[in-house]
C-alpha cells in the first residue's frame, strides 16, 4: 500500500481516531482506506503493542494481518533477555518489526540489528516505524537468498532470530518447523555458516521431544507463557560447540510484576522420585501455570517441592504445606469426596457454584458441570482418578 506520510494522513487519524471503522468506509470508501486502517488496527491491537503505539504516535500498520501476526511487546521484551549488548543480530522474518526494534534498542550503540522482510509494504512500513532507530537496517528480501549472499560475502552474526510462518501454501495452519515457511530444517546448514546462534520461535503446539530431535544444536527450550495462556516455544541452537550438552527445558511464565522460572532436563526429570496419595481436608493443591504443564516436569514438581501426585497419570499436585514459589496456583482443599452416585446428587446443594476442572477424569469439564447441575464460581472443584482406580471430587477455595 502507498502511503502519504503527510501531516495530514496523522491529523486526520487523530481527528477520527475515536469514531467507528466501518462509518468511516461508508462515508470516505477508498480514499481514507489507509488512515482508517489505521485506526482500526490502533483500537485492535491496543493491549498487545500499546507501548509501540504510545511511544510512536506515527507508528504505522501496512496491513491489518501484520497486526495479528506480530508478537507483542511484552514477548518482544523477553525475547531480547536471550541477546547480549553489542552484538550483530538479523531477524530473518521481522513482519511488523517489534522483535527486530526491540532487539536494536538492546543492542546498544555498538550492536546493529537487521531486519529481513520480504513483502515489500511491510518492509516500507517498518522502515517508517524504525526511522528514529539508528541501529537497525530493513533489507527487502527473502531470507534465504539473503542468507545466500551473506555466506558468500563471509558476513558472519552473533545470532540471528527467526519466527516461520505457521501457515502453507494454501494458507492452512501448520505448526511442525519442516511444514513452516521457511524451512528452519532445511535452512541449518546456510545458518551454520553465518551465524553462532539461532533462536527460532515456534508453536506451542509443538511436541518438544521431537523438536529437540530435529536440531541437535539445541542448547535450551524456553516454554513462554502467561499465567493463563502457553504463548510459544523458543528454542535456541548454538553452533560450533566443542562438546555436546543436553538441552535445558525452562518454563516461563510472564507475571504482572514478577516472572516465574522453573529449568530442568529430560534427565533430571526422569530420575526425580515421586510418591502418589489422595489429598485431605486442609491440604494444598498446586496447579501448574500452562507453560509449566506443556514442559512436562511432572516428576519433578512433586521432588523439588516435596509434594505428592493423585496418580502418574493426573497431573495434579497436593501438599500439607504450601510451597515457596511454586509456578503455579495454590489452592486450599474444603473437602475430598469420592465420586459416587449419592454424592454427585447432593454437590450442587451444597456447592451451587464452583469452577470445574477435570484432570484424568472420564468425561470433560462441561459434562461433569451439566451431571452435578452447578455453575462457575469463586470455588474450585478438580475431578480427578486416584492410583487406587477410584475417582474423586476435590472441592476447594483458592
Amino acid at each position: 500500500m502507498d502511503y502519504n506520510y503527510s501531516p495530514d494522513f496523522f491529523q486526520w487519524i487523530d481527528t477520527h481516531a475515536g469514531d467507528d471503522p466501518a462509518r468511516l468506509r461508508l462515508k470516505y470508501g477508498r480514499d481514507r482506506a489507509a488512515e482508517i486502517l489505521q485506526i482500526e488496527c490502533r483500537r485492535k491491537y491496543a493491549d498487545k503493542l500499546g507501548k509501540a503505539l504510545e511511544a510512536d504516535p506515527q507508528f504505522i500498520f501496512p496491513t491489518a494481518l501484520s497486526g495479528e501476526q506480530s508478537t507483542s511487546c511484552r514477548l518482544a521484551r523477553f525475547h531480547t533477555s536471550m541477546l547480549q549488548s553489542g552484538w550483530r543480530v538479523a531477524d530473518l522474518t521481522a513482519g511488523l518489526g517489534i522483535d527486530a526494534m526491540a532487539m536494536a534498542r538492546h543492542a546498544g550503540t555498538q550492536g546493529y540489528v537487521v531486519a529481513v522482510e520480504r513483502d515489500e509494504a511491510v518492509a516500507d512500513a517498518l522502515r517508517h516505524n524504525a526511522r528514529n532507530i539508528d541501529n537497525l537496517e530493513v533489507a527487502c528480501e527473502d531470507c534465504r537468498t539473503l542468507l545466500d549472499v551473506w555466506a558468500r560475502e563471509g558476513m558472519r552474526f552473533d545470532c540471528m532470530f527467526i519466527d516461520p510462518a505457521r501457515r502453507d501454501s494454501a494458507g492452512g495452519r501448520v505448526y511442525a518447523l519442516d511444514h513452516c515457511e521457511p524451512d528452519v530444517i532445511d535452512m541449518l546448514p546456510l545458518l551454520r555458516t553465518v551465524t553462532k546462534r539461532l533462536i527460532i520461535k515456534a508453536s506451542p503446539m509443538l511436541d518438544i521431544a521431537h523438536t529437540l530431535s530435529l536440531l541437535p544444536e539445541a542448547v535450551k527450550v524456553i516454554v513462554l507463557g502467561t499465567p493463563t495462556e502457553c504463548k510459544e516455544l523458543d528454542v535456541e541452537c548454538e553452533f560450533g560447540l566443542a562438546t555436546y550438552h543436553e538441552p535445558s527445558i525452562e518454563a516461563v511464565t510472564l507475571g504482572r510484576d514478577v516472572d516465574s522460572h522453573f529449568t530442568f532436563t529430560r534427565s533430571e526429570e526422569a530420575a526425580a522420585p515421586v510418591s502418589y496419595g489422595i489429598p485431605a481436608s486442609g491440604d494444598y493443591i498446586l496447579d501448574p501455570y500452562p507453560a509449566v504443564m506443556k514442559a512436562a516436569p511432572f516428576r519433578l514438581l512433586a521432588a523439588r517441592y516435596g509434594l505428592r501426585k493423585p496418580s502418574a497419570n493426573t497431573q495434579l499436585w497436593y501438599g500439607h504445606t504450601m510451597p515457596d514459589a511454586f509456578p503455579g496456583r495454590a489452592y486450599e482443599v474444603e473437602e475430598v469426596l469420592p465420586y459416587m452416585s449419592k454424592h454427585i446428587k447432593r454437590y450442587a446443594s451444597r456447592y451451587p457454584r464452583v469452577s470445574v476442572t477435570t484432570r484424568n477424569f472420564d468425561i470433560s469439564a462441561d459434562a461433569l458441570r451439566g451431571k452435578l447441575g452447578v455453575k462457575d464460581g469463586p470455588r474450585r472443584l478438580f475431578a480427578i482418578s486416584g492410583n487406587d482406580n477410584n475417582k474423586y471430587l476435590i472441592t476447594c477455595k483458592e
